[in-house]
């Protein structure tokens, strides 16, 4: 994206819509629910995202004034706790009415669009604005919450949120197939000069050897996983047992499982179904060198070859809120001919989410990343159906712990 007021301030305005989108989704008397218990309500939300763009933008980079400090602080930053013993220590003891939530952040939305409208926010003389830093942080930042507000709507009960009619479609599984990748080089993260903008963790670019392996062509669905449940594995979390009958919970209905789509499942899950077929999780690096390298030893920028991400290549953008059947997307397979690899569900990794060499915090937000180098956290790669294209490039990250059940991750398996 170039790095201009008119682009920016475009992407900002239809953050904000989409996000008003997600929260009419949430009924009114749900304001103050807390589905996912370590999470925060969704009132953190209205407040927080707007609040961090502000803070972020225009207090911290640009030196602005206070619009309310106790405000500020409380929607300052989320959390992600290892147990409901600290998620309940995090939150405070009461919440502010909606309509002070909202004024508040009708008020840092004023602000920073005054800021991309007026301000220079690409100033290559305040470290936070080199190359627009602190206005494409808020971007992104906004659109990975979107997604973190679809995780939560999903586990609002029906009655206390708005649907919208969905379709979908069951299929059959593609022929099972293994693909072998020889050895060769997989090339991570990114240079700093070569993108207009990344999180910390994406740099510093890296080559890494990987060894040859085999990796299953599409990922694991839920026909696949029914078979080592009902060998004796844990279901997955969006599964629901009814009348001796497997549903599955979309983000809006509860629907008979539908056997071709990818299951949704935790790192930890995710491992055991490896073992028990005798195989395992692949590498971060592993992942590049099937999505981005190529029989030649070139590797693309996306797994189809260097054209940018549209909806031909897989499931993501919002096209749609849930899966549809592995393989869906023949235009979006990779040089080896691996299906799937950005769309339809994050892809979990064996990897620990850790630095890069070269990795430096980043000035406009220096806890995004290095609060997660802890061992606990695992790499996901891809993207699900509610990834923000934008979010769909080569260096990108996503992390979670390996037992966190709420995200939209799926897999597939090595050998």
């Amino acid at each position: 994206m170039a790095i201009t007021m008119s682009t920016l301030d475009a992407a900002y305005e239809a953050n904000r819509r989409r996000t008003q989108m997600i929260f009419d989704f949430v009924a009114p008397e749900a304001y103050y629910d807390r589905p996912i218990p370590l999470r925060h309500p969704f009132v953190f939300y209205e407040g927080h995202i707007p609040g961090f763009s502000f803070l972020t933008l225009v207090r911290r980079a640009l030196g602005g004034a206070a619009i309310d400090e106790k405000l500020e602080r409380l929607f300052q930053r989320g959390i992600d706790p290892a147990s409901l013993t600290e998620a309940s220590a995090a939150s405070p003891d009461a919440w502010p009415d909606r309509e002070s939530v909202r004024s508040f952040a009708r008020s840092c939305d004023d602000r920073v669009r005054d800021a991309l409208a007026h301000a220079r926010i690409d100033d290559p003389l305040n470290p936070r604005l080199v190359r627009a830093e602190s206005a494409h942080t808020i971007i992104e930042h906004e659109q990975m919450h979107q997604e973190t507000l679809l995780y939560i709507v999903h586990q609002l009960p029906r009655e206390r949120k708005r649907a919208l009619p969905s379709e979908h479609r069951d299929g059959e599984r593609p022929t099972y197939r293994r693909v072998s990748i020889p050895a060769g080089e997989a090339t991570l993260g990114a240079r700093r000069e070569a993108i207009a903008f990344g999180w910390d963790n994406e740099f510093e670019e890296n080559s890494v050897h990987v060894g040859a392996f085999e990796i299953e062509a599409d990922d694991v669905t839920n026909a696949d996983f029914l078979a080592f449940v009902d060998a004796g594995g844990e279901p997955p979390p969006f599964w629901r047992r009814t009348n001796e009958a497997w549903q599955l919970a979309t983000l809006f209905e509860s629907i008979p499982l539908p056997l071709s789509w990818p299951v949704y499942v935790t790192q930890r899950q995710a491992a055991a179904y490896a073992a028990w077929k005798s195989m395992r999780l692949p590498t971060e690096a592993e992942y590049h060198r099937a999505a981005y390298g190529t029989p030649e030893g070139k590797e693309r920028v996306n797994p189809w070859g260097d054209a940018p991400p549209d909806h031909s290549r897989g499931n993501f953008g919002f096209a749609r809120f849930d899966p549809v059947p592995v393989g869906s997307y023949p235009a979006g397979a990779s040089a080896w001919g691996v299906n799937d690899l950005v769309g339809n569900g994050w892809e979990w990794t064996s990897t620990p989410f850790a630095p890069f060499e070269g990795f430096r915090p980043m000035i406009s937000y220096p806890q995004y990343s290095a609060d997660f180098f802890d061992g606990e956290h695992f790499v996901m790669k891809g993207a699900s159906p509610v990834t923000h294209a934008r979010l769909v490039r080569r260096s990108f990250r996503n992390w979670f712990r390996a037992d966190y059940p709420y995200m939209y991750a799926t897999f597939r398996c090595a050998a």
